[in-house]
């Protein structure tokens, strides 16, 4: 098996899964641009590759009887990719099509799994949600290169798909959180985002700092949020039942407003601070989205088990159990936000 991105958040979740499969090998090849090492357990069915999966050499070396490959990897986040258009390109979209360009030629992979964005074809609304299916009309306007290079992936495994039968599925993630998402994991990307990724371990830390969790739009967007756990269930899934061409959402099915999300993980936290409501964010016209479920539990067996928060309060303890750890990976990147903004203070 090879999992591209396989010392990252979801990555690392997969592979202590598939290490309880009795794999002959798992190739885990990372940058560790947005991941750390120590994600990974100590296991000699495990060969760590450090590099890019866009490396020739890397390439070249892929054994000829791979049977599986997941690729996970990516430039994290919107708001990065924003702020480095060329590095979201280096890391999104070349990864891809390096990647699918050699395994089209592995005759026996059984499926390749790609890590596709639900929120690349989800509606743009900050009206009534309605469930995004994955038969959704796709705009030709993005918030984001990292929206625009992770359909770009689906594209060009689409063409691989059909001009040289490589086995790709699209499993569209929602939005993911749980334990071993370390906030700073990696190297400094140029943007305090950074560290402060995804809303809740963000969410997370601040509030167990005793922070007032900040609130875009005043907390009335929403997401659907999938457990880590259940997320590496469909990859499975995907894996073992997903059809070659087909894409698939990994979903909860469940919207959840931020403002929502704020309050259960301060109660979980015992966070007496009131949240700071703050205007939207510029960029982002994706106001509200949840993802439809009907087609991944009909033609995988899939539907998330893993409650908000049931979720929240597994994450919360892993993050208490792991604090040091995460307090390390912040401070690494301190000096970098501390300059930044020094730089963006008004000067006189």
């Amino acid at each position: 098996m090879l999992v591209v991105g396989g010392a990252g958040f979801v990555g690392s979740n997969l592979v202590h899964t598939l290490l309880s499969q009795e794999p002959a090998e798992i190739i885990v090849v990372d940058n560790l641009l947005s991941s750390e090492r120590s994600n990974l357990p100590a296991d000699s069915r495990i060969h760590f590759v450090p590099g890019s999966i866009t490396d020739d050499q890397i390439l070249g070396n892929l054994p000829e009887d791979l049977d599986y490959c997941f690729h996970l990897a990516c430039f994290h986040g919107n708001q990065s990719s924003i702020a480095d258009p060329l590095a979201d390109h280096e890391n999104n979209t070349l990864t891809s099509l390096k990647l699918f360009n050699r395994l089209k030629e592995i005759r026996g992979l059984r499926k390749v799994v790609y890590a596709a964005a639900g929120c690349a074809v989800a509606e743009k609304t900050h009206e009534t949600a309605r469930a995004t299916l994955e038969d959704a009309p796709v705009s030709l306007f993005h918030d984001s290169p990292y929206s625009i290079s992770k359909l770009i992936g689906e594209m060009y495994g689409n063409y691989f798909w059909q001009r040289h039968g490589l086995p790709f599925v699209k499993a569209r993630f929602q939005n993911v959180y749980g334990p071993r998402e370390i906030l700073g994991a990696g190297r400094w990307r140029g943007t305090v985002h950074t560290v402060w990724r995804n809303v809740v371990p963000t969410f997370i830390w601040k509030s167990l700092e005793g922070e007032a969790l900040p609130l875009e739009n005043g907390g009335k967007t929403s997401r659907d949020f999938i457990f880590v756990d259940d997320l590496v269930r469909g990859l499975l899934a995907c894996a073992e039942r997903g059809e070659p061409g087909e894409a698939y959402n990994l979903a909860s099915g469940v919207e959840t407003s931020i403002g929502d999300l704020a309050g259960m993980i301060n109660q979980l936290t015992g966070n007496p601070t009131p949240p700071d409501l703050r205007p939207a964010r510029d960029w982002d016209r994706s106001g509200k989205r949840f993802g439809s479920v009907e087609k991944a539990r009909e033609k995988l067996g899939f539907t998330a088990g893993v409650s908000v928060r049931e979720g929240l309060q597994r994450t919360v303890a892993w993050t208490r159990d792991n604090r040091d750890l995460i307090r390390g990976t912040i401070r690494k990147h301190d000096e970098n936000m501390q300059k930044m903004a020094k730089e963006a203070a008004p000067k006189g």
